[in-house]
């Protein structure tokens, strides 16, 4: 998106639109409910950056409590700019394969404790051969499928396999396991609860199984912001990889302790017709993988569609819909939608109080 940089003190009504807005008393509400949800826990949070893309919010986590001084990062591209920031504990829980992109990673670790995710067998053995070529030592955590059907390793064996062999290699440190997991559909608190800890009990089904090979196990990463709670109090769980509940968007509407705190500021350019007004923010500002953004500040009114540059309002006819008329989206689900910004207007009591990059934006490799 534009560079567009407001002055502080700039009220929101005088902001250009389309613009990422970021509210300063939600994300504040969100730390601090982490904060205190993990205070004289053994589990903390360690923030997974591809919901928010930048350094700054990362370290206000940070700063809040009840986490870890790291992150986790979708991409080594995301790391390296994490660990560029001062950011050096860094979590990839994903599979690092090609041998640009190992190199890469082993250059990294000169500047941090960058640690990445194992599933095969292939992969640990190219990891070992190229970090001893650089002279450097690379953490590994094998990751667990608990329910998301892609990468991981399938079952206990398998993962006490791969432990064996990583702790048998130069180059590689064998530090732990990894799982994230997928709540399909909420039903109540209850079920949510237990659903998560059956999901985080197959990882830890495979700590178990690794530490009676004689191998210990420093880290459990495992959880996300659906069971960032129910992680907390199960044994042996070491951090979670929320990422969701800094920003949120209203696919989480159930986890009513965080409030959405990124939306899209958008104005009414035009009103066509009875019942009809196209805002001026579309798809380049916002996502809809799954679920349509909803108006806020505009009763009645809902999104009928999404262009590449436009969104089409319906109203019943609650409200009077005018051009000129501002009005807030929020996400459905937000991490691709931030991917879109070059910044955040960070906004309290309805005038903008900060602006920060947004350096992770793109962060694909």
């Amino acid at each position: 998106m534009d560079r567009y940089r407001p002055a502080v003190g700039t009220p929101i009504e005088e902001l250009d639109t389309p613009c990422l807005i970021v509210d300063l008393d939600a994300v504040e509400n969100n730390y601090r409910a982490v904060a205190d949800r993990y205070r004289g826990k053994v589990c903390q949070m360690r923030q997974h950056t591809k919901n928010i893309k930048s350094p700054t919010l990362a370290r206000m986590q940070i700063r809040a409590g009840g986490a870890h001084d790291g992150v986790c990062t979708a991409k080594l591209s995301e790391a390296e700019v994490m660990v560029e920031h001062g950011i050096t504990d860094v979590l990839i829980p994903n599979q690092v394969v090609t041998a640009d992109k190992i190199a890469r990673l082993s250059a990294l670790q000169r500047q941090g404790d960058v640690k990445v995710c194992i599933d095969n067998e292939q992969n640990v053995r190219d990891l070992s051969a190229i970090a001893e070529a650089h002279g450097v030592k690379i953490g590994v955590l094998i990751e667990v499928d608990t329910s998301m059907g892609r990468a991981g390793v399938r079952n206990p064996e398998q993962g006490a396999e791969l432990a064996k062999l990583a702790e048998s290699l130069p180059g590689v440190t064998f530090r732990g396991v990894m799982s994230h997991q997928h709540l399909e559909d909420f039903v109540d608190t209850e079920s949510r609860i237990l659903t998560a800890r059956q999901y985080i009990q197959r990882c830890l089904d495979v700590k178990d199984a690794i530490e009676a090979e004689g191998i210990p196990v420093e880290i459990v990463s495992s959880g996300e912001t659906f069971s960032y709670d129910a992680a907390a109090d199960l044994p042996g769980v070491t951090e979670v990889e929320g990422g969701t509940y800094a920003l949120m968007g209203t696919s989480y509407g159930y986890m009513e302790e965080f409030q959405i705190a990124n939306k899209v500021l958008s104005t009414i350019v035009s009103t066509p017709g009875p019942g009809i007004a196209i805002g001026d923010a579309g798809l380049r500002a916002l996502s809809w993988p799954s679920g349509p953004p909803t108006v806020e500040g505009l009763p009645g009114v809902m999104v009928d569609s999404l262009h590449a540059e436009h969104a089409v309002l319906r109203s019943d006819g609650t409200t009077a819909v005018e051009v000129g008329q501002q009005f807030m989206l929020l996400p459905w689900y937000q991490d691709m939608m931030v991917n879109r910004w070059d910044q955040y207007i960070a906004v309290r009591e309805g005038v903008v109080e900060d602006v920060w990059d947004i350096p992770a934006r793109g962060c694909v490799h």
